[in-house]
């Protein structure tokens, strides 16, 4: 199976709780008809908080199995703790295993049907997965919540997934939303770059690949996307820079062998 890595067109969160108490809970099994204490009730959200700290800390680390064994035990001690389901999605996207990523993405869902970060994780999963028709909503709904703190990495996967469907035109919707909140974000700049050359309006695509150079973001394909905007301009100049440093950084990427072989219209 693929293993789906993060990049910069990758903006799954980790939308984890790292408090002693969490927010999502379920009930511990009592012997003898017992109902748990509120005191049994906070123990259970310590421990299982701490499983999910330590997972959160190892799959930064890249350390996939023993974050997943983490999120596991804490799912164990906590079986309606919602962001450690999430957690452990993540981290089986991380190890190509997409069938239990989606069922604890499933899971998590159940448990929180209106979580913006969830939504938004749970539908790039779904787009990176083959069904890009069935991540909009999800990404929709992420950034209708007006609690979400982050509405426009939901907007800019939405501007991608729409790429995907060759639907530039609610692409071109969700990027400038996107862009009016967040003028920052990366994948927004490529997506407008994308469509504005694609479009033929290569001063507008220039605009959008300046800012991702001057923030450093020199991708293999953003700076193969400059070194054709420029090329398109007349700028030689520009377009010699820029192929100089896509060779430099990339010599082995298809962006380069494209540059070396002249083609520049694919």
């Amino acid at each position: 199976m693929k293993v789906i890595r993060r990049s910069a067109w990758m903006a799954i969160t980790l939308s984890v709780i790292l408090l002693a108490g969490c927010a999502s809970s379920g009930q511990r099994s009592a012997s003898n008809d017992e109902l748990p204490t509120s005191s049994d009730r906070t123990e259970i959200q310590r421990r299982a908080s701490i499983r999910l700290q330590l997972a959160v800390g190892y799959y930064q680390q890249g350390q996939w199995q023993t974050a997943l064994d983490e999120a596991k035990q804490a799912i164990q001690i906590d079986p309606n703790l919602t962001d450690a389901y999430t957690m452990a999605a993540l981290t089986y996207m991380e190890l190509g295993q997409t069938r239990l990523a989606e069922d604890h993405f499933q899971r998590a869902m159940k448990l929180a049907p209106n979580d913006p970060d969830l939504n938004n994780n749970f539908g790039w999963f779904l787009c990176q997965n083959g069904r890009p028709e069935q991540s909009i909503v999800y990404f929709d709904t992420a950034a209708a919540n007006k609690s979400y703190q982050s509405p426009a990495k939901a907007l800019a996967n939405a501007g991608t997934c729409s790429l995907m469907m060759k639907n530039s035109l609610a692409a071109e919707r969700y990027f400038n939303e996107a862009f009016r909140l967040d003028p920052t974000n990366t994948a927004t700049n490529i997506g407008l770059a994308r469509i504005n050359y694609d479009r033929g309006e290569f001063q507008n695509a220039r605009f959008y690949i300046t800012r991702l150079v001057n923030a450093n973001v020199l991708t293999a394909e953003v700076l193969w996307l400059g070194v054709k905007t420029e090329r398109k301009l007349g700028n030689r100049s520009a377009e010699n820079s820029l192929a100089t440093q896509l060779r430099r950084r990339y010599p082995n990427s298809s962006e380069f062998a494209s540059y070396q072989r002249g083609v520049f219209n694919e």
